[in-house]
């Protein structure tokens, strides 16, 4: 199985090669990524770098254009497409039905994967895919119990890829609108949920508020871990009780699946995070690539060692770990 790593700069790349990515994934610096943040990601000067130092240690490198086209500006996306396949990405991650006719027509050498974005979650809709634009992977939502991906597994032709670690959503992939209830701004294009220049941090005495466009997220007492503020995981005040009223921050993590993963022919293991910091992705891929090697080595004895699950557990939202959608045992 490939180990997937992302990276939003060039030192993040590094760290994820350094410490063992097959893999990794960027975005370039415009709206056609879905993780548009300010100060992160690629130029087309940078990118050309990206490729080379990735080609030069021997891993691939695919970029991410995987928001939708407005109306009369799709050429930022085919532009940006363009700018990808002369840089020499080893495959790009789309999710738009134009952007995939026009790379398919004018590109059709170029690999395509099926980004999350396009939320496949059936047979007959990744068969579509394949027929009509002849993608080469598809990347499932994190919404899908085990039992479902092992169903797609068996009744589809194209390599699968899935979420292994990293942030969880509850809505369906790229398409909340709280985000845009509370800010205006598409989380299509605007570096997904919670923009940030709408976000605000206030220190009050020994607490600390987060707010989204002067909305109160969450307060922090002063031992707390704070966490970026998104409407989905706050914490609210409801008749009288305070509470996560949607979801409570936490991070997925399938290192307890990996033996069933690897058996049901998974392809490639994403790791989420491309908003990270160089050292975070270090200490997840280094994790993750010990991981796969000693399933690799001995399938049959694998179990997770301690000290992985400590090290994610800190690393991760809320400072807790689950196994999401995946352990559902209902279809």
């Amino acid at each position: 199985m490939e180990l997937l790593c992302p990276a939003g700069n060039i030192p993040a790349l590094k760290s994820a090669i350094n410490n063992g990515a097959d893999a990794v994934y960027i975005g370039l610096k415009d709206k056609t990524n879905a993780r548009n943040f300010s100060g992160l990601n690629f130029t087309p000067e940078k990118l050309d770098i990206a490729c080379n130092l990735a080609h030069q240690n021997k891993r691939k490198l695919y970029v991410a254009i995987n928001t939708f086209a407005h109306p009369n500006s799709q050429h930022h996306w085919t532009t940006a497409a363009d700018i990808a396949i002369d840089a020499g990405a080893d495959a790009l991650i789309v999710a738009d039905l134009g952007l995939l006719d026009y790379i398919s027509t004018r590109h059709p050498s170029t690999s395509l994967h099926l980004s999350v974005q396009a939320s496949a979650t059936n047979a007959a809709a990744i068969n579509f895919y394949e027929k009509n634009f002849t993608i080469e992977r598809v990347i499932l939502p994190r919404v899908l119990s085990l039992q479902q991906v092992t169903h797609l597994a068996e009744n589809c032709t194209i390599p699968i890829e899935v979420f292994a670690f990293g942030s969880l959503c509850i809505m369906s992939e790229g398409r909340c609108y709280l985000s845009s209830y509370l800010t205006g701004e598409s989380p299509n294009t605007a570096g997904a949920c919670s923009p940030a220049p709408y976000v605000r941090w206030i220190e009050k005495g020994d607490v600390l508020e987060s707010r989204l466009n002067n909305v109160l997220i969450d307060s922090y007492s002063e031992n707390e871990n704070a966490g970026y503020p998104t409407l989905c995981k706050g914490r609210f005040d409801i008749d009288g009780t305070i509470s996560h009223a949607l979801e409570e921050p936490t991070s997925l993590n399938t290192l307890n699946l990996l033996p069933q993963l690897k058996r049901i022919g998974i392809v490639s293991l994403k790791i989420e995070g491309r908003q990270r910091s160089p050292a975070y992705v270090g200490q997840v891929t280094k994790v993750w690539r010990e991981a796969i090697d000693m399933l690799n080595v001995s399938p049959d004895n694998f179990s997770v060692d301690t000290s992985w699950k400590t090290k994610l557990k800190g690393l991760s939202e809320g400072c807790q770990t689950t196994l999401g959608a995946y352990e559902r045992e209902w279809q």
